[in-house]
């Protein structure tokens, strides 16, 4: 039968308790971790948020009755103990905070009792993700989890707090938005008292917070949920946080200002120093170089373009490639050398995944010589031309693709990153910070037959590029900039087109009419006629970034009730039906497979 805690007091937290509390009586009061009966002593470990503290039941200081219960519990029961705090009766347990002391009993009462857990409730759980996700209310109880969202809760007062030290305004924008373009696809919600129409949730508070700037309020911030109906990776959920900030009569420069300082100071937290200011890369230059756009700066394996060196080779793989316009790069794994053939062709196997047709390998033997899938079609001095360009040496594998430039960044950037696991070259106690700068402005959609924005409408142009809008809108650059740790995107932001001129000449390359243009955009258009300040902002993906923090391989683990990868949750069962009436109301019909 559960006790009532009328009259008592928690007095502290389990692992509050250090050598200075010797001598002292204390109320704790928390979850049980395990219980060991000897006898004539009980042997409790009890467990909240902070951690863990040994406590002693002995008849003799805590009654016949006291025993009692001390006896009968079991995991995750809730108790409260009143006892003295004493010296370790036995050997200090170095793995505790409390491992010093220990609480003699003197008062038990059983506040709840426990069913046996479908899992143990432990540090880096062995137990399958969906069963952990189905009683996600226990597996929150597991000490590293919990340290996981007590540290997202102290990025976050950090951030606050920073951002208002530097005359940022915290100011919520709407849940329920109008369903804009150019962006993924919307949570839509239902209006009752509009049929027929729809509100959609917002994927970003982008506009709203443009619209901020336009109202006079100069610096805004919000931690921002948001919603995207995209598939799921171990990175992405469809509900999301963003720190997102917009500055108004700034460039580039402030923005970044600002941001490495807000890094800097959150990363004190879990005692990393950054150093300022952060190293930055042109987005050509980080695709040449890495073939990624976020690129993973803790180790090298750069790209090499090797296009000159084998223009004129008798290889038809490479030349064909360059032919059609395209380019040959290749990655060099050093001492790499003697991989098995196996699984060097499960690497062309990954390769392909990615959109190459092949991947072209040379080995370098200890002895100088090379094995490869190339060499028959190539002279001697081909081959050695190619492998001075790479910087080979006796032990080295080199790996090369032939194809389109996007097909040649896409597929050796994702290899480097493969062969880097495998080769253990990812330290997670190391923190890589840069900037990626001077993104294309557009990007050509092959299915929809047009350009359409890297990031947002509303990015503006390199100043210098402005001529090429009209005549040439691939080669244009934008003022944006993404924030990347670890080969991770943190965040991305950019400097806001404000001249209604140049915002007409971006809808023009996107497609957009004036009419649809308007349509779509009209109440931010119409706020831009009356005096817009000039402006930029970013936005963070919160939950990423506290992912890296952590030291997670996924964003679950730093979320507190997660979906899984079919944006359904385990626990509650959402999403599920609702009631026919509810539907009617809304003049929402479902249609079964197959019915028009």
């Amino acid at each position: 039968m559960a006790e009532s805690m009328t009259g008592l007091k928690r007095t502290c937290r389990c692992a509050e308790l250090g050598k200075e509390n010797i001598g002292q009586t204390v109320t704790v009061m928390g979850w049980v971790q395990k219980s060991r009966n000897k006898g004539g002593i009980v042997f409790v470990d009890l467990r909240d948020r902070s951690g863990i503290i040994q406590l002693i039941f002995e008849e003799s200081s805590v009654g016949s009755e006291g025993f009692g219960k001390a006896a009968k519990l079991r995991s995750e029961f809730v108790a409260a103990v009143t006892g003295e705090v004493a010296a370790r009766s036995g050997a200090v347990n170095e793995n505790l905070a409390t491992g010093e002391i220990e609480i003699v009993a003197r008062d038990i009462r059983i506040l709840s009792e426990s069913e046996t857990p479908p899992f143990p409730i432990e540090e880096n759980s062995r137990t399958k993700d969906d069963l952990r996700l189905k009683y996600r209310y226990l597996d929150l109880r597991r000490p590293d989890l919990q340290r996981n969202l007590m540290l997202r809760s102290e990025v976050t007062s950090q951030v606050r707090q920073f951002l208002a030290d530097e005359g940022f305004l915290e100011i919520e924008t709407p849940a329920l938005n109008k369903s804009t373009p150019e962006g993924a696809r919307d949570y839509l919600v239902p209006s009752r008292v509009h049929p027929g129409s729809f509100y959609a949730l917002p994927q970003s508070p982008q506009l709203f917070k443009q619209l901020l700037m336009c109202s006079g309020y100069d610096r805004y911030f919000q931690v921002a949920r948001c919603f995207r109906d995209e598939d799921l990776r171990a990175d992405r959920q469809p509900e999301f946080t963003q720190i997102d900030m917009e500055l108004s009569f700034v460039d580039e420069e402030d923005v970044m200002d600002v941001n490495e300082r807000l890094l800097q100071r959150i990363f004190r937290l879990i005692g990393v120093e950054i150093e300022l200011p952060l190293p930055r890369l042109t987005w050509q230059e980080a695709m040449d170089r890495f073939g990624s756009d976020k690129p993973d700066t803790r180790f090298g394996m750069e790209l090499r373009d090797v296009t000159e060196i084998v223009r004129n080779c008798g290889f038809g793989v490479f030349t064909g490639a360059i032919e059609n316009g395209g380019s040959v790069r290749g990655i060099r794994a050093e001492g790499q050398g003697s991989m098995p053939r196996k699984k060097i062709d499960k690497l062309v196997d990954f390769a392909k995944d990615f959109g190459a047709k092949g991947l072209a390998y040379l080995s370098i033997n200890e002895d100088g010589t090379y094995k490869s899938s190339f060499a028959k079609f190539m002279t001697e001095e081909e081959l050695d031309a190619l492998v001075r360009e790479m910087e080979g040496k006796p032990g080295d594998l080199l790996l090369f693709a032939a194809d389109k430039n996007k097909v040649v960044w896409d597929v050796l950037g994702s290899l480097r990153l493969e062969l880097a696991q495998q080769m253990e070259l990812l330290d997670k106690n190391r923190y890589q910070f840069l900037w990626v700068t001077e993104f294309p402005l557009l990007e050509y959609n092959d299915e929809l037959g047009r350009y359409q924005a890297m990031h947002h409408p509303f990015t503006m142009p390199v100043e210098e590029d402005l001529p090429y809008l009209e005549s040439d809108p691939g080669r244009v650059r934008a003022r944006a900039y993404d924030i990347v740790l670890n080969g991770t995107e943190l965040g991305g932001g950019s400097v806001r087109i404000h001249q209604n001129d140049i915002q007409e000449k971006m809808f023009e390359a996107l497609g957009f009419t004036k009419e649809s243009a308007y349509s779509q955009f009209g109440f931010l258009l119409n706020a831009f006629k009356y005096g817009v300040p000039p402006h930029a902002g970013l936005a963070y993906g919160l939950d990423r970034l506290i992912m890296l923090m952590a030291k997670e391989d996924s964003i679950r683990d730093v979320i507190a009730f997660p979906k899984v990868k079919d944006a359904s949750c385990l626990m509650t069962e959402a999403p599920g039906s609702v009631d026919p009436s509810q539907l009617e109301e809304l003049g929402i019909g479902i249609l079964e497979s197959g019915e028009e």
